[in-house]
């Protein structure tokens, strides 16, 4: 219970975040998110039914009470577009934290760094707990820190692509100038990608793609749970240095000749 994921005012027990989208029903999206452990859920408010309550809506099948909700501000290419989002996310009183995306390629799906940047100031100035999603550049993950980010969200590689952690340097520089929790996200696409993650030091992973879009979301949710707790456990017993030669795994002194 010592080792928690501290978000401002927030704290919790696991270190998997989920993402809700592209699940092929309401009922394959609730047994991952029960089999995920995950305390947060994020989702884009975009995609809530607002305008018609008739619609299906995944918050109605969930006991709330037992998670937090991390709206996001996905679909925005522009500040603007992305400060209305999150205030619209707060008006709904779901939370009032928001996961600010501002993507500049609609090809590659890239954050914008400038955009982003801007976005995290106006909205920690207006009272939000901002959690940006970025890219994997360290000077950029240092700056939104500088601007009151809560936590820091870059990218292992671009959004739903699989190819998992991409620059595992640059992820280690964020970690170790990092003064607020770092959480990889996008690009995840296996459970050895979220435990290397989490073996470089980052304090937590989001994704949503490499559950909704496995063959068994539930038993790959359930997976990458197993993942980050693995990973999580393995950088805080500390690895064995990497050697050129080898190391002989029993003592030699006391060997009978």
């Amino acid at each position: 219970m010592s080792d928690l994921l501290k978000i401002g005012p927030y704290a919790f027990k696991s270190r998997l975040l989920l993402g809700t989208g592209k699940f092929t029903s309401l009922d394959v999206q609730g047994e991952a998110v029960r089999a995920s452990d995950a305390e947060v859920l994020t989702f884009a408010i975009r995609r809530l039914p607002i305008d018609n309550p008739d619609a299906p809506n995944f918050l109605e099948t969930l006991d709330l009470k037992k998670f937090t909700l991390l709206p996001n501000t996905a679909g925005a290419y522009t500040v603007e577009e992305a400060v209305r989002i999150a205030r619209l996310a707060k008006a709904t009183g779901l939370c009032d934290m928001i996961k600010v995306e501002v993507i500049g390629d609609p090809r590659t799906l890239l954050p914008d760094p400038v955009g982003t940047l801007e976005a995290t100031k106006i909205l920690v100035d207006e009272g939000f707990i901002v959690l940006p999603y970025t890219s994997d550049d360290p000077i950029l993950a240092r700056k939104l820190q500088e601007a009151g980010a809560a936590a820091v969200m870059p990218g292992a590689s671009p959004i739903g692509s699989g190819q998992g952690i991409v620059n595992p340097g640059n992820l280690r520089f964020i970690i170790e100038e990092a003064k607020v929790p770092i959480i990889v996200d996008a690009g995840i696409g296996g459970p050895s990608d979220a435990a290397l993650a989490m073996e470089l030091g980052a304090d937590g992973v989001l994704l949503n793609t490499a559950v909704s879009g496995a063959q068994q979301p539930a038993l790959m949710a359930e997976a990458f749970k197993l993942a980050v707790d693995a990973g999580r456990k393995g950088f805080l017993a500390g690895r064995i240095a990497k050697k050129r030669y080898a190391s002989a795994s029993s003592p030699e002194e006391g060997m009978i000749e």
